[in-house]
C-alpha cells in the first residue's frame, strides 16, 4: 500500500494523538511505513543464527567471536524489531531511537569478529611474515571500532532527542563521523589483508606441521574467501549509511526502503552466512586454540627452537 507521505499534515495534533487518518508520515520517523513482513523477516534470519553462533563458539572455544557475533547479531534482532514497532506506531515511542542505534552500532561487534579472525590467521601463517604483531592490530582495530560505536550511539540519542534541525543536523554529523571511522578501518583491514597475502607469498610460512595441514586444507581456504567477502559485505553497508545520513532524514536515501533493506539488511545478511557457514572453528579445528595470542606486551622472553628455526629461514629467504 503506497501512502501519501504529506497527506493529512496537522503540526497542532502532539505525537502521541496521531494516527495515519490526521497526520502525515512527513510528521514521523520516515516519510513511508516500514515494510512489516521484510523487517520481520530480517528480525528472524539474524535471530535463527545466533544459535548456531553459541554452540559453535561453545565446541570450538571461539570465545572471542562468539561474542562480537552475538552481539552483533543481538542488535540487529533488537533493531528490526524496532522498526517492526515503528510500523505499528509511526508517530510516537521509542522505536525510532531503538532502531537507529541498534542497527547502526552492530556492524561494529561483527567487524571485531572479523579482526580477531585475522590476529589467528597471522599466528598460523607465521608473525615474521606480518608488518604487525596481532597484539598491535587487535587494539588498533578495537579501539577503532569503540570510538566508532561511541560516535554513532551518542550521535543517534542526539538526533532523536533533537528539538530543532541545528541539534538534529549536530548528531547525524556525529554519526557520520563513526560511521566513516568504521568505513575507513575496513578499509584499512582489506588493505593490512592484501599486504598480509603478498608477503606471505614471499615469505617463509610457519613450518610447523599441524599449521601446514590446516593451511592446505580446502575447508580453511573457502574460510578466508567467506572472511574477505564478509568484510566486503561490512565495508559496503558502512559506505551506504554514511551516503544515507549524508542526506540527512529528508534525504532520498534516508526514505527508500528498499536500498536500505538491501545494501544494510542484506549485506550484513550476506556476512552473517559466511562467518556461520565457514566458522571460524571448522576452519581452524585445533588450531583456534594454538593461534592464540595475547594482549599483554611480552619482553625478554626466549625464543622457542621451532621459532628460531623460522625466523632463521625467514632472514635466509628475505636476503
Amino acid at each position: 500500500m503506497t501512502i501519501d507521505p504529506y497527506a493529512h499534515c496537522n503540526v497542532s495534533i502532539p505525537p502521541e494523538l496521531c494516527t495515519l487518518e490526521t497526520c502525515c508520515l512527513a510528521q514521523s520517523s520516515f516519510l513511508y511505513l516500514p515494510n512489516f513482513g521484510a523487517n520481520l523477516f530480517f528480525a528472524i534470519f539474524f535471530g535463527v543464527f545466533i544459535l548456531p553462533q553459541i554452540g559453535l563458539g561453545i565446541f570450538y572455544r571461539t570465545w572471542g567471536f562468539m561474542v562480537g557475533m552475538i552481539m552483533g547479531l543481538v542488535l540487529e534482532v533488537v533493531g528490526y524489531y524496532a522498526r517492526i514497532m515503528i510500523h505499528n506506531s509511526p508517530f510516537f515511542g521509542n522505536g525510532f531511537l531503538i532502531y537507529l542505534i541498534c542497527l547502526t552500532i552492530a556492524p561494529v561487534f561483527i567487524s571485531a569478529a572479523i579482526y580477531l579472525c585475522l590476529t589467528r590467521t597471522i599466528v598460523l601463517y607465521g608473525q615474521t611474515n606480518s608488518r604487525f604483531a596481532p597484539r598491535t592490530i587487535a587494539i588498533a582495530f578495537m579501539t577503532s571500532d569503540f570510538l566508532s560505536l561511541i560516535l554513532q550511539a551518542i550521535g543517534g540519542a542526539i538526533a532523536d532527542t533533537a528539538n530543532n534541525h541545528t541539534d538534529s543536523r549536530r548528531g547525524i554529523d556525529i554519526m557520520i563521523a563513526g560511521l566513516f571511522l568504521q568505513a575507513f578501518s575496513l578499509a584499512l583491514f582489506l588493505i593490512l589483508i592484501a599486504d598480509f597475502a603478498w608477503c606471505c607469498r614471499r615469505g617463509v610460512l610457519n613450518q610447523e606441521p599441524e599449521k601446514v595441514h590446516t593451511r592446505r586444507r580446502m575447508l580453511f581456504k573457502a574460510f578466508m574467501v567467506s572472511l574477505l567477502l564478509a568484510t566486503v559485505a561490512v565495508l559496503i553497508r558502512s559506505i551506504f549509511r554514511v551516503a544515507e545520513l549524508w542526506g540527512g532524514f529528508n534525504g532520498t536515501l534516508w526514505n527508500n526502503e528498499t536500498d536500505f533493506l538491501v545494501l544494510d539488511g542484506g549485506m550484513l545478511a550476506i556476512a552473517t552466512i559466511c562467518l556461520t557457514a565457514f566458522h571460524p572453528g571448522f576452519a581452524f579445528g585445533g588450531q583456534w586454540s594454538t593461534a592464540n595470542w595475547s594482549f599483554k606486551h611480552k619482553k625478554n622472553v626466549a625464543v622457542a627452537p621451532s621459532e628460531d628455526r623460522e625466523m632463521n629461514q625467514y632472514s635466509t629467504g628475505r636476503s
